[in-house]
Formats: structure tokens, sequence, C-alpha cells
């Protein structure tokens, strides 16, 4: 399902920004600046929206780094390391575990799959509520997960 910038309503009733959970690919495009594009919608919707990545996500990205040392890799970790500041990062709890095991069980039942780690990010994103931004087609066929791709130039 492609998702456009909403307002929706928190426990509270009261109306916030939609939260954009940003996907490892779309982390990887942004800090190896391989997307123009995605670079800029996140600079114009981060000036309305919230703007998050999953626990899962830096994981991701840190054993990326980790695995890989070296001179490359330090340019990489140099833009890493500017772009998580501007980042919320979304600790993974006992309501995205909940999530995870309905949308685990979900896929399954209907003979779709995701990697593991494809999985937990999509429920973390359903859990609190967020788009996620993702160049990955494999999320389209989630259900009832928000999606948007915004290296459209890729």
């Amino acid at each position: 399902m492609t998702a456009t910038p909403t307002l929706h309503q928190n426990v509270t009733g009261v109306s916030s920004p939609a939260i954009y959970l940003l996907d490892t690919n779309t982390i990887s495009y942004l800090a190896i600046d391989r997307s123009p594009a995605a670079r800029h919608t996140l600079n114009r919707v981060a000036r309305d929206h919230p703007i998050a990545i999953s626990a899962i996500t830096e994981g991701e990205v840190l054993f990326g780094l980790a695995r890989n040392p070296g001179a490359k890799v330090a340019r990489l970790r140099a833009s890493v390391d500017l772009l998580f500041p501007r980042l919320q990062i979304l600790p993974w709890d006992s309501a995205a575990a909940r999530a995870y095991g309905t949308l685990r069980a979900q896929l399954a039942a209907s003979g779709k799959s995701l990697s593991t780690m494809d999985t937990l990010i999509a429920a973390h994103a359903v859990s609190v509520d967020a788009i996620l931004v993702t160049h990955d087609k494999a999320f389209l066929h989630v259900e009832p997960l928000r999606t948007v791709d915004w290296a459209t130039d890729l």
C-alpha cells in the first residue's frame, strides 16, 4: 500500500504528523548519496514529520560497517554518523514483538514471506503506525503496512 503524508490520532486522540520509518536500503542510499531524490524528500518531509529508524535497522547498518573495516567504510561511517543524529531511533519493544507475531503468522498463512529482518522492520512500522520508507518491493504485499519509496531516481 503506498502512503501519503497524513495526520493520525495518537493514543490521546490528538492528531499528530505521520511518522516515517526509514528502511535499511533507504539509509544506505542516503549514506552513500546514491539517491538525490531520497535526500531531497528527506529534507522536505523532515520539516513537518518525524523521521525515524528501527533499532533493527540501526543494527543492520552497524553490522555492515563492522564487517567491512577500511578507508572506504570510514567515509561511509562518517556519513552514517552525520545522518543518525537527525533521526529518532525507535527501540524494539513489546508492542513491536506483538505486531511481529501477528504479521509473521499472517504472512505464513498467506504463503508470502519476507526475510526475518524485513519482517521485524515491517512489524515495527506497523506497531508505531509509521509509513515505511523503502525501495524494496517485497514490502508491497504486507498488510496493513503502509509504504512509500523516496528513491524514485533509482
